[in-house]
């Protein structure tokens, strides 16, 4: 069979799941082989991040990011109203959770002010 085959990704769509940093990212795909909605494909090119070819089917659970060998490597960018409710900061110490971490902090056993 001669005839070739193309993946392209759809345009009309804005959102953007995921980034990549390529300096830290291998390519070793582990992130295309987690994913359960097939967002990314991985790149022809050997070492090259994978490609994201539909952001749009992203359901955010965060499985590439957490199976990464390489941190930092993927970045979940979750849409505005995610942001606000799955994201805080400690005001003490300047610790960074979001919810469904592996390790999340002890609970807060400090009583209400007033």
């Amino acid at each position: 069979m001669s005839d070739k085959v193309y993946m392209v990704p759809n345009p009309p769509t804005p959102n953007k799941a995921v980034e990549f940093n390529p300096d830290i990212c291998s390519g070793c795909n582990l992130c295309v082989d987690v994913c359960p909605t097939d967002v990314m494909m991985p790149n022809p090119e050997k070492k090259k991040p994978p490609i994201v070819l539909y952001p749009e089917e992203c359901w955010y659970c965060g499985g590439c990011v957490e199976e990464c060998p390489r941190p930092g490597a993927i970045t979940m960018l979750h849409p505005t109203q995610q942001r606000i409710s799955m994201n805080w900061k400690r005001k003490d110490t300047g610790e960074l959770f979001r919810l469904g971490m592996k390790n999340p902090p002890p609970p807060n056993t400090r009583p209400p002010s007033g």
